[in-house]
């Protein structure tokens, strides 16, 4: 990693730095890898060191350092591919779905905008599955799956059950159906509070909500709205199975 000016450059200076950073990174660093500290590496660059900080922050924003405590900045593993493939129809829970199964609770009252997809009544019950995706030993998305008590009725998610096995009764109970298809919405969000804890990130952060709808028999059978960290994951689209892929 040399030094390189930075006085003449039009943008500002922690901009033009993360810049030269990132090349680095693709260069010269592996995954894994730890940083020079932020002494070293403001020296070698001759910036300030908030002005390294402002270059660092931007970085792991973008996915591609991480800072642990206790070891220090890393070098981000590449980004998750996720596949949105509408072509694709498979209930939630089917073999190789990689989503861990954590709870599942049953409630009169969910979100509005999900109700209007489920075409649900006010006051009906919802089986509500919470599940997570991890990858490479760290939490990338977090999941919300509704399906109303109608869609199964002979769903006995047992509370002698544990939480995970509550979940996978739902989940059972909802691939006894036939599915007409589905449909996907992706847009950009800020992590909410139970999410951000789960996805281990602070409450507004920027993530991937990625809004499925499943319908069987002509009707809304379930909806799922999946969180995922913008920094770590890029979405893919297309026939072909989802590839890790590099995070610059």
């Amino acid at each position: 990693m040399g030094t390189t000016q930075l006085e003449t450059a039009p943008e500002p200076k922690y901009w033009h730095l993360k810049t030269v950073l990132s090349e680095a990174l693709d260069s010269e660093f592996a995954v894994g890898e730890i940083l020079p500290n932020e002494r070293e590496l403001a020296a070698r660059f001759g910036v300030a060191r908030a002005t390294l900080r402002q270059a660092l922050e931007q970085l792991e924003l973008e996915g591609r350092l991480q800072r642990r405590r206790g070891v220090g900045t890393t070098v981000a593993p590449p980004r998750v591919g996720v596949a949105v493939d509408p072509a694709r129809h498979t209930w939630p829970g089917t073999p190789g779905d990689d989503w861990q199964p954590v709870d599942a609770a049953t409630s009169d009252t969910v979100p509005a905008p999900v109700a209007r997809l489920l075409e649900t009544a006010p006051g009906e019950q919802v089986h509500i599955v919470r599940r997570s995706r991890v990858t490479h030993g760290q939490p990338v998305a977090a999941e919300l799956l509704y399906v109303p008590a109608a869609t199964v009725p002979d769903c006995t998610a047992a509370a002698s059950l544990s939480a995970p096995g509550r979940a996978r009764a739902v989940l059972r109970a909802l691939q006894e159906r036939e599915l007409d298809g589905q449909d996907r919405t992706v847009e950009l969000g800020s992590a909410r509070a139970e999410d951000a804890k789960q996805l281990d990130r602070l409450p507004g952060a920027p993530v991937l909500v990625v809004t499925t709808r499943y319908v069987s028999a002509g009707r809304p059978a379930a909806v799922a709205v999946s969180t995922y960290r913008a920094d770590t994951c890029r979405l893919t689209f297309g026939e072909t199975d989802a590839v890790p892929l590099l995070a610059g």
